[in-house]
């Protein structure tokens, strides 16, 4: 057992546990237990139980996101107050002056990376389990001799759940080829389509003209082909976790994006123009959005905008 397998073995642990206990499920349900549809559901099981956990850091990192592009253009600002200053007193002037922005903004670069962090562990101490049963080796806790064996002989149209892309092509295994091959194009667009949905729908218009933007624009289409390498190197289960966890991604930041969407940005006017008609929209918001507009537009004051009924009530006591 290398130094990897020894730090991750209490995470080993529980997901052969969480495994084990969606594979008797299934079982129990008249499936066949060596079957590759039975440890497919196990497997999607697992990415259920792991990213319902990690719920409420994933909405922090959203909104650590949609803060980080918020506060764009005063970093800016800050960055050209310092504009060709290398003296150690200006830099540490700066410095503060960027912590400072973090904290009056309540985020910092780090925590959007927070729940995939925390994914990792989680996806390595998959790998060891897999590749260990792969082996005929059971695992270290619910992975006996009888579930290797079974998840050894399972397979999905041919596909054995065990192999990976390489293997599938030195061995002519042109089903497992296929197979990942297109596991690769889903999890490189569905990806791409995750943070163009930050991108382009929740992101306020004076954000989209700042640098830190365009940067991250540029992201947008170079950090999706990482899914190459996962897709080459890594088994088929493996690959079958992490696309539904991507699937799982994409459909949840589409719910928080379209209730809780950033001021100013293209699904914040559409979640306003939805609560207009429906006439829900709160005396604050419609506050908050006459103000918005009112600086977009040059004007002085607030700008009489549509009112719910209930405001127009108020008004005409």
């Amino acid at each position: 057992m290398d130094f990897f397998e020894t730090i991750l073995w209490p995470l080993r642990w529980l997901v052969e546990l969480v495994l084990a206990v969606w594979h008797q499920v299934f079982t129990w349900f008249g499936m066949d237990p060596a079957g590759g549809l039975t440890w497919l559901l196990s497997i999607i099981g697992l990415v259920v139980v792991v990213r319902s956990a990690l719920i409420p850091i994933t909405v922090r990192q959203i909104r650590s996101q949609r803060r980080m592009m918020d506060l764009a253009p005063e970093m800016k600002k800050v960055q050209d107050k310092y504009k060709g200053k290398k003296d150690q007193f200006s830099r540490e002037a700066m410095s503060r002056e960027t912590m400072a922005l973090y904290k009056k903004h309540g985020t910092n670069p780090f925590s959007s990376c927070l729940p995939i962090l925390i994914q990792m562990p989680i996806f390595f101490s998959l790998f060891y389990v897999l590749r260990h049963a792969a082996e005929n080796t059971p695992g270290i806790g619910f992975m006996n001799e009888k579930l290797t064996a079974s998840f050894n002989q399972a397979d999905l149209f041919g596909a054995p759940l065990k192999m990976t892309f390489t293997q599938g092509w030195e061995q002519g295994n042109w089903t497992i080829v296929v197979m990942l091959g297109l596991i690769m194009i889903l999890m490189i667009a569905s990806q791409f389509f995750t943070q163009l949905q930050i991108m382009s729908k929740n992101v306020s218009d004076e954000t989209k003209n700042s640098p830190m933007y365009r940067q991250q624009r540029i992201l947008l289409y170079i950090i999706p082909f990482a899914f190459l390498f996962s897709g080459v190197t890594f088994p088929l289960a493996l690959n079958i976790y992490w696309f539904t966890s991507n699937l799982w991604t994409m459909g949840q930041q589409f719910i928080v994006i379209r209730n809780m969407p950033t001021p100013g940005s293209e699904a914040w006017r559409a979640r306003q123009a939805r609560l207009r008609a429906k006439g829900k929209l709160t005396e604050e918001e419609a506050a908050v959005e006459d103000a918005r507009q009112a600086r977009e537009t040059g004007q002085q004051g607030q700008r009489q905008q549509p009112v719910s009924a209930k405001r127009a009530k108020k008004k005409g006591k």
